[in-house]
Order: structure tokens, then sequence, then C-alpha cells
């Protein structure tokens, strides 16, 4: 891949989390102009799995999402499926991985809380919290930190 300028390097767009083909579609998007370090930030945060679940979208797509009993699919807040007797089950995920990788108690309680903000926008009132951690690789370095006993 050859850069515009040498003002970003490939070891920015790296660590900006992009892969060279996002890149290019950054360029694509910015008509040919390389974006600044706050551009490109701006990228890697909106094309991140938090706010895109660029890696998760494909898993997420096969589930079923419009049923006579889905009363509001999935999309900004929480879903709702009607479960007999006039009671709906409100559900939601939520994605916080790198606040997660970056410190993982609170990075975990920002995404509870936006889990339940979503139930409650509903209208709903939640009665549990299921939570899923995955550390990813264990032989990454960052694993041991963040499962290191506190």
């Amino acid at each position: 891949m050859t850069l515009p300028n040498e003002s970003i390097t490939k070891e920015d767009i790296t660590a900006h989390g992009l892969t060279e083909e996002e890149y290019e579609r950054v360029l694509e998007i910015l008509d040919g102009r390389e974006p600044n370090l706050i551009e490109l930030g701006i990228f890697s945060v909106m094309w991140s799995e938090h706010c895109s679940y660029k890696s998760s979208k494909k898993w997420l797509k096969t589930l079923p999402t419009e049923a006579p009993w889905v009363i509001c699919g999935p999309g900004e807040n929480a879903g709702v499926v009607d479960i007999g007797d006039g009671l709906a089950a409100i559900f939601k995920m939520e994605s916080h991985n790198h606040p997660s990788f970056i410190e993982p108690f609170q990075g975990a309680a920002t995404g509870v809380g936006g889990i339940l903000r979503d139930v409650f926008t509903m209208g709903a009132r939640p009665i549990a919290n299921m939570n899923a951690l995955r550390f990813g690789d264990i032989n990454h370095p960052k694993t041991k930190h963040l499962v290191a006993v506190w």
C-alpha cells in the first residue's frame, strides 16, 4: 500500500485498528485526500467492533429478527418479544471491547450501563443481567493483565 504523503504511516493505520482495505475506503470517502490523525481516529472509532460490530455483524445477521412474536426487532434500543399472556421480554446486547481492554472493570460497567439504559428506554424494568466475558488470545500480553487477580 502506498500512502499519499508521510504524515500517516502504516503503523498509524495499524495502531488505529484499521486494515489496509479500510484505509483505502477512508481515502475513497475523502476523495483521495489523506486524513489527519483526528480524522483517522474518528474512522477508527466509528468502524470499531463496538460501534459497527465489524467482526460480529455477519453472525448477528443470522439471528431471526422478524416473526409474529417480535414486537420490536434489533436496532438502536433493546428488542421486544411477545412471550404470551400480555407479557413481553426485552433483550439487549452490548459490546465494549476497547474500554474493557484498557480498563476491564469500568469497561464492563459501561457495557452493563448501556444495556440497562436501552431496557429502560423501552419502558421495561430489568430482572436479570448476564455477562459473557471473552479475553481473546490467551497468549496476548494484555490477556494476563485482564485476568489478573485484583
